[in-house]
């Protein structure tokens, strides 16, 4: 970790803490950082029936949040926490959180979807009520740090991190006889990136390895040449799977306003091969040539793949200085959220 150590808090830490779940990353990190942390799980706190349950996620109003509310407000009177810290908040009152703050605990923000951006997903309806009374926001695109600028609101330009105790290097000796996946891409088919690895495959005649839940359905009837399908990679499966990986693609959700790839930071991170989208955040976080390889278009991805497929040399190389600028800049959930709880402190 980079930084001063924050001091030490009672955090009472809500969030969705599904298996291998970045907010369960997050808080792993709160407590390697001494902090006491209760966790709230939404998860427990929200109807069985799925049918329900989606009504509660479009339409979160009314008795289909007030239960969740009470049960919050209710966690927090027993913990007394300093702080209540929020991943995505989409099911919280405006009047729970003034309850929280009325009792001396300050609220923290992170959210790493875009409330703002061009979905116009109704799950915000609560969050849209309620974000102008957090005490911090931790924003991980420039989109966002314009908007809260210019309406003043507490916030802290962060960025999507990597777990340490998940996204680390392979063991040596680890060689290129042991990456069986030549171009890899591991994640959901957002945007362009079925018809961009489609003609990858079939337009420019690339090996490609493709993991994710939904990407069987958006082949049928027939998978393209040149592609193998896998299913989800959780956890330690998904950091095998970069190991694994000669060339490791990077995408951004354009859509969301992002600016850098989660997946471009944890690659670096396991001391693989990062090969991404071209974008100024990007950019800003890896040096080009050096840290990581970019491209700009179907094109110039097909031809850097053909070289760099037949350079392991340049690959190791690239890998190893990606993994040093990820950990030298603390890209980690460590140092990230240490900068969140000084900043609470008055400590920029």
């Amino acid at each position: 970790m980079t930084g001063s150590p924050p001091a030490p808090r009672r955090i009472l830490y809500v969030a969705s803490m599904g298996s291998e779940s970045t907010a369960g990353y997050r808080c792993n990190a709160l407590q390697r950082l001494g902090q006491q942390v209760e966790v709230f799980d939404v998860l427990a706190h929200v109807p069985k029936n799925h049918y329900v349950r989606t009504v509660q996620s479009r339409f979160p109003m009314g008795l289909l949040v007030s239960s969740i509310n009470r049960s919050l407000l209710q966690a927090a009177k027993q913990f007394r926490p300093d702080v209540v810290w929020m991943d995505k908040p989409i099911l919280f009152t405006p009047a729970t959180h003034k309850t929280l703050k009325r009792n001396g605990a300050k609220i923290v923000y992170y959210v790493q979807d875009n409330p703002f951006g061009n979905r116009n997903d109704g799950i915000w309806r609560q969050f849209l009520a309620s974000y102008r009374l957090a005490d911090l926001h931790c924003l991980v695109r420039d989109a966002d740090v314009a908007r809260y600028q210019a309406w003043n609101l507490p916030h802290l330009k962060t960025l999507f991190s990597f777990a340490p105790e998940v996204h680390f290097p392979p063991p040596a000796p680890w060689t290129d006889a042991d990456r069986t996946r030549q171009i890899s891409y591991i994640g959901h088919p957002y945007e362009e990136r079925p018809a961009f690895l489609t003609r990858l495959a079939t337009e420019f005649d690339l090996p490609l390895f493709i993991n994710g839940n939904i990407w069987p359905q958006l082949f049928q009837p027939q998978v393209p040449a040149n592609i193998t399908l896998g299913g989800h990679m959780p956890g330690a499966k998904y950091r095998e799977g970069i190991w694994r990986s000669r060339i490791n693609l990077g995408f951004v959700t354009r859509q969301n306003e992002d600016d850098i790839g989660h997946k471009s930071v944890e690659i670096a991170a396991c001391g693989a091969f990062l090969f991404a989208v071209r974008t100024p955040g990007h950019e800003a976080i890896f040096e080009e040539d050096k840290e990581a390889i970019f491209f700009s278009s179907v094109e110039e991805c097909a031809e850097k793949a053909r070289f760099y497929l037949g350079r392991p040399d340049l690959r190791e190389a690239i890998a190893a200085a990606g993994r040093e600028r990820a950990v030298k800049s603390g890209y980690n959930n460590d140092t990230q959220l240490a900068m969140a709880l000084n900043k609470l402190d008055g400590k920029e």
